[in-house]
């Protein structure tokens, strides 16, 4: 075996460094001085491997500019080194941050990523699971509008996490949307709001529900009017459809189930000849990229989508690796982002100070 020390690639003849023939796994293994089992075990099961180990192959591997055979690799260890994504609208501002996260945290152990659109479909997002389901070794689900007895039949088969929803016995990753609408509601009736409207998203959404009730206790605590509108589509023309019914409730105040729908709104309030913030305040949630360069600038509950994306697959694919993480549901905490589309409510110029 060779001596522990640093790899050194100079010492290799040129053949062996393969230029003119592709590295191959004993080229690795004769230059960390390790049998070639060790090199595959480093790739594929690296918590299998000491850390000095582990640590000499990746040096040689580097050395020589080897890349692991995927398909390979399949054959021996039985696995595809390949994840599924599945989200609700890859044309959703909310989503490339969330997936750009996780491709990069799965590129990181040699993975590859199945990404899939859904459009906001039940039927399509349950054809899709099953479908990846037998084609990747574990699939973060990121659009969660099926039953839960679907998902959970699937995690039985496949490993999976679902990213803000909660079903029993299901690994998750949690955007805590209640710490930003708390905040908000904080914010908007300090100013001296009484009435507020909630314009939802899909019922079955685990955001729309966590909304609903932060903003309703939050009103009830303030002895504050709730009219709760929707479901509407998350999406810029279900905010357009559901601007007259919430200009209609005659609420000062407005929260949206998202961005879209709270862009749609804005729209629609223009069209309407209703003034934002003058005689109306509006809330987004997600903080997608256009919020901040609307006229006005849109207030909303920023979402940590970057670091939902990478945390779930993190999750994942140390439950592939057959760990037992302490925390198999992660709860991130958002962010109220004040901006200009909120102020006092008509009348109340300086409103009352924010709690």
């Amino acid at each position: 075996m060779r001596a522990a020390g640093t790899i050194n690639a100079n010492n290799w003849t040129s053949a062996e460094k393969g230029t003119t023939v592709a590295v191959t796994i004993r080229d690795v293994a004769n230059l960390a001085g390790v049998h070639i089992s060790t090199v595959s075990r480093t790739f594929s099961a690296p918590h299998l491997v000491n850390e000095e180990t582990r640590r000499r192959v990746t040096e040689a591997a580097v050395a020589l500019r080897y890349q692991p055979n995927r398909a390979a690799r399949g054959l021996i260890t039985g696995r595809t080194y390949q994840l599924g994504l599945i989200v609700a609208d890859i044309a959703n501002p909310f989503f490339p941050l969330l997936i750009k996260a996780a491709q990069a945290e799965a590129a990181r152990s040699d993975y590859g990523i199945l990404i899939a659109d859904t459009d906001e479909s039940t039927e399509v997002e349950e054809r899709l699971l099953r479908s990846l389901a037998r084609q990747v070794d574990g699939i973060v689900l990121g659009s969660v509008r099926i039953d839960d007895n679907v998902v959970m039949e699937v995690a039985e088969e496949r490993r999976l996490v679902v990213v803000n929803r909660a079903i029993e016995g299901v690994p998750a990753v949690l955007m805590d949307v209640a710490v930003g609408a708390r905040a908000a509601m904080e914010h908007v009736l300090g100013l001296g709001h009484e009435h507020i409207a909630y314009v939802g998203g899909p019922s079955s959404a685990w955001i729309d529900a966590q909304l609903r009730a932060t903003v309703s206790a939050a009103c009830r605590a303030a002895g504050a009017r709730l009219t709760a509108i929707g479901p509407y589509s998350p999406t810029l023309s279900g905010g357009e459809a559901a601007a007259a019914r919430a200009v209609a409730t005659g609420a000062t105040a407005v929260l949206a189930f998202n961005d879209l729908v709270a862009l749609g709104l804005l729209a629609g309030f223009g069209d309407a000849g209703v003034d934002v913030p003058g005689q109306v305040s509006l809330v987004g949630v997600d903080d997608i990229l256009a919020t901040a360069f609307t006229s006005p600038p849109l207030s909303t509950i920023a979402m940590p989508t970057r670091l939902a994306g990478q945390l779930a697959v993190d999750l994942l694919l140390r439950l592939l690796r057959g760990e037992t993480p302490e925390e198999r549901s992660p709860m991130i905490p958002t962010e109220f982002l004040l901006r200009g589309s909120v102020g006092p409510p008509p009348g109340r110029p300086g409103g009352r100070r924010s709690p």
